[in-house]
């Protein structure tokens, strides 16, 4: 596992990048530092002995998934569903482009 002074802002930069999130320096000196604290308080839970330790599945026994009955119903209409749309094209919603060159 990685050290709390294995959390950079060298690694910051490279993964806020990839979320396409703008952080100032100070944010990331600050979150950094807050990562690193995580990351040394998992080091600290895999010091826990736990061979004796039976995995638990769910913290409350015998809870069940209730499924209903899957019933078709009548959806709405493309007019109904896109009357309220500010922006629409060709029946469908239109929305800005997300994705960079």
């Amino acid at each position: 596992m990685a050290k709390k002074d294995d959390f950079s802002k060298e690694n910051l930069d490279y993964l806020s990048k990839l979320a396409l999130i703008n952080l100032t320096e100070e944010e990331k000196e600050r979150l950094a530092q807050e990562l690193g604290d995580i990351l040394e308080y998992f080091n600290k839970l895999n010091e826990l002995e736990t061979t004796d330790v039976e995995p638990l599945t769910h913290p409350i026994e015998g809870l069940k998934n209730i499924f209903r009955e899957d019933i078709p119903t009548k959806s709405l209409s493309n007019e109904e569903t896109l009357k309220n749309a500010k922006h629409t094209k060709d029946g469908f919603f239109k929305a800005p482009k997300i994705i960079k060159d």
